[in-house]
């Protein structure tokens, strides 16, 4: 199976490759991806990885609260949106 992990507090410049490589050394990685403004293409400082379910824990508890391009991280597992959050 496999887990969605939410990345927080990340620096701007962050991108998918600095994610993947950061928890690179905790387990598998499977996808990794920054979330950005639809109209300016800015990161949002947040972004998400897809590990496998056996890495999952560890890897959070490994990330959660280091420091990523000099600032802190908060790692968790990623919620699913409710529809009824969404903004128009």
């Amino acid at each position: 199976m496999v887990r969605t992990l939410y990345v927080g507090n990340l620096p701007w410049a962050t991108r998918a490759e600095d994610l993947e490589e950061a928890f690179r050394a905790y387990g598998e990685v499977l996808s990794s991806r920054i979330i950005t403004d639809r109209q300016t293409g800015r990161s949002r400082g947040f972004g998400f990885v897809e590990v496998k379910d056996e890495d999952a824990e560890a890897m959070i508890n490994a990330m959660n609260g280091t420091e990523l391009g000099g600032r802190v991280i908060t790692v968790n597992e990623a919620r699913a949106r409710d529809e009824n959050e969404r903004r128009y």
